[in-house]
């Protein structure tokens, strides 16, 4: 069986803090997962973000991304291939509600610089764990 986080150079450092980022944006992921069903379910706000009290928009955007969210958290826990992907979703889903639209979603700035500073972190890694795997055949042949 193929194993999708075989990409993964777990022996090294960067693999290993690769690793944790990825868990930590998980659980991350998670939280907003939850915080959207708790506003849909009316546990939190008061009961005034119930399903049924929002604004199409609202509902689309809502009912989404509490599906979305926890599906990407299971994806880079699982550091497998599609997490990443799916995140980028549910990330490009709330910078667009929160940049773009904001005569009906509102401003949250910070929902903005935190995904797009996870973007950046996430390249860089990629980055480093490329850079690796080009250095480690040219250590094996000398």
């Amino acid at each position: 069986m193929d194993d999708d986080s075989s990409h993964l150079p777990q022996a090294t450092l960067t693999g290993k803090l690769f690793l944790v980022f990825l868990r930590v944006v998980a659980v991350t992921c998670l939280w907003f997962g939850l915080q959207y069903w708790a506003m849909l379910v009316g546990y939190s706000l008061g009961g005034h973000g119930r399903f049924d009290l929002l604004t199409v928009p609202w509902q689309i955007a809502s009912a989404s991304l509490a599906v979305v969210f926890p599906v990407a958290a299971l994806g880079l826990w699982l550091a497998g291939s599609w997490g990443p992907v799916i995140w980028v979703l549910a990330a490009g889903t709330q910078i667009a509600m929160y940049g773009f639209w904001t005569d009906i979603y509102g401003v949250n700035r910070l929902v903005i610089v935190m995904h797009c500073v996870v973007a950046i972190v996430y390249i860089i890694f990629r980055a480093a764990i490329w850079l690796e795997g080009r250095e480690r055949p040219q250590l094996n042949k000398v």
